[in-house]
C-alpha cells in the first residue's frame, strides 16, 4: 500500500475555490479507485499550504486510477475548474510507504 500526499501551494485569497475543489475530489477520487483520507485546507499558521492524502495499492494501480480519474466527468470538470480559477500555485506529489507498523505495544 502506498500513501500519496499532495502538497499544494494555494492563493490565500481563493481558499473557497480550493475548498470546492477538495469537495469535488471527495466524490471523484473514491469512485475511481483510491482510498481518500482527505483534503486539508489551511486554518492556522500558513495561509498557503494545503494537502490531499489518499492510499493506493501500487504505482501500477495509481497509473490506472489516474486514467479513470481523467475520464471521469467530475474529475475533468475539477481539472478545468482549477485551470480556470488559478487558485493552485504549485502542486507536489510524494508517495510514501508506512514504516511504523506494527503500531502499539509489541509485547
Amino acid at each position: 500500500m502506498l500513501t500519496c500526499i499532495i502538497r499544494y501551494q494555494i492563493d490565500p485569497t481563493k481558499k473557497a475555490q480550493f475548498t470546492q475543489y477538495a469537495r469535488n475530489w471527495g466524490q471523484a477520487i473514491p469512485r475511481n479507485g483510491a482510498d481518500l483520507i482527505g483534503y486539508y485546507a489551511p486554518l492556522e499558521g500558513s495561509t498557503t499550504l494545503a494537502y490531499g492524502i489518499y492510499n493506493i495499492e501500487s504505482l501500477t494501480a495509481y497509473e490506472a486510477y489516474r486514467q479513470r480519474l481523467a475520464a471521469d466527468p467530475l474529475g475533468r470538470e475539477n481539472y478545468e475548474f482549477a485551470q480556470r480559477e488559478k487558485f493552485l500555485l504549485r502542486e507536489d506529489r510524494t508517495f510514501l510507504t508506512l514504516a511504523s507498523t506494527p503500531h502499539g505495544d509489541a509485547t
